[in-house]
């Protein structure tokens, strides 16, 4: 992290050796045609710029899936974490970074040559070969160059692009990349790849999104805008100045609260995706640990805890218990037995709404 986190490419040579993809090929092709899971197919016909691209979105029946011994085209599966038990494991071990800024596991199937073009990402990401084999080249993404895409086509795929490294990656070797760097990935024969993905949020999406979690915050009592003193106007089109500086008084005294914008971000940040729902769960037992549904998204800041979304605030031994669940996903039986009764019932309320479960101990 401190060598190359946001500054180079960082390759490692079997950093997951013997790793198996935590998916078939068949049941992958099964996932892309769901409603609930996210998937993509691009097809390329041809080489260069006078190459032919094409997109499809998803839900993908297997009949719209070219036959497996076309070259050049590729299915991506967002989400895999979601839904695949051995993706959310392969995704927890890149948890040494924050889980606010941890998204997903995405897995690429892809026939020979096929890719989706010379492209840079705006965040962060670990590509993780688990079969086949693919041909990475890259290059720092040079000023200016951002908008020189090439015309008319479904994908942002860089008009100029000259690599500057070249590497072939083998099961089991991982390539990380940061923000800003090009990239352009072929597989050589059948490969799949995962990629570990990260959250960049804009300062105005942050903006908006909090702003929003605020303004829920509404109370009946809450003052209303009113003018006693306003005369008649010969400008009715202005904007009064004491409605201006009301407005602004409002904003001010939203986060003037205590703890509100901390509050709002870790309510934003632990929102599940839109196509996660959970199913109710059975109740807890008396004498096992928990462990949460992988679906489930918890953080913490010094005062809050954050679960799919909702905050609760936490002191004391009930807060160090949380805290624990949220950075190791699971309680052992007797972690839990420190909580105390009001948590305990917390935690009862979430095993309904299906956001942890009993987890045995090993």
């Amino acid at each position: 992290m401190r060598r190359h986190w946001h500054k180079k490419p960082l390759l490692v040579r079997q950093a997951g050796a013997g790793l198996q993809p935590p998916v078939g090929r068949a049941e992958l092709f099964q996932l892309a045609q769901r409603d609930d899971v996210e998937s993509r197919l691009v097809v390329r016909t041809g080489q260069g710029r006078r190459a032919h691209w094409s997109l499809q979105r998803g839900p993908l029946a297997r009949r719209r899936l070219p036959p497996i011994a076309q070259p050049g085209w590729t299915l991506l599966v967002q989400g895999l974490d979601l839904h695949v038990p051995a993706a959310h494991d392969l995704l927890s071990k890149f948890r040494f970074v924050p889980q606010a800024r941890l998204d997903d596991l995405m897995v690429s199937w892809a026939s020979d040559g096929g890719g989706v073009g010379p492209h840079f990402d705006s965040y962060d990401v670990f590509l993780i070969q688990v079969k086949g084999r693919r041909r990475w080249r890259l290059a720092p993404l040079r000023p200016g160059h951002e908008a020189r895409l090439q015309p008319d086509l479904p994908l942002k795929i860089l008009a100029d692009f000259e690599p500057e490294e070249e590497h072939v990656l083998e099961p089991g070797d991982l390539l990380y990349l940061p923000p800003r760097w090009t990239h352009d990935g072929e597989a050589i024969g059948e490969c799949m790849t995962c990629s570990v993905g990260f959250r960049a949020p804009a300062q105005g999406e942050l903006v908006r999104e909090v702003l929003a979690r605020l303004a829920d915050e509404e109370e009946p009592g809450d003052p209303l805008y009113r003018d006693p003193r306003q005369p008649a106007t010969p400008t009715p089109g202005a904007i009064p100045a004491e409605l201006r500086a009301f407005a602004r008084d409002a904003v001010t005294r939203a986060l003037a609260q205590s703890g509100a914008l901390d509050r709002a971000l870790g309510e934003y940040l632990s929102e599940p995706k839109a196509q996660v729902w959970f199913a109710p769960g059975p109740p807890l037992g008396t004498e096992a640990g928990v462990r949460l549904d992988p679906r489930t998204c918890m953080l913490y800041d010094d005062v809050h805890v954050f679960i799919n979304g909702e905050s609760w605030r936490a002191a004391g031994r009930d807060a160090a218990v949380l805290r624990r669940l949220a950075d190791q996903r699971y309680l052992p039986s007797h972690a839990l037995r420190r909580a105390g009764g009001t948590l305990r019932e917390v935690m009862a309320q979430w095993a309904q709404l299906g956001w942890l479960m009993e987890w045995q101990d090993e």
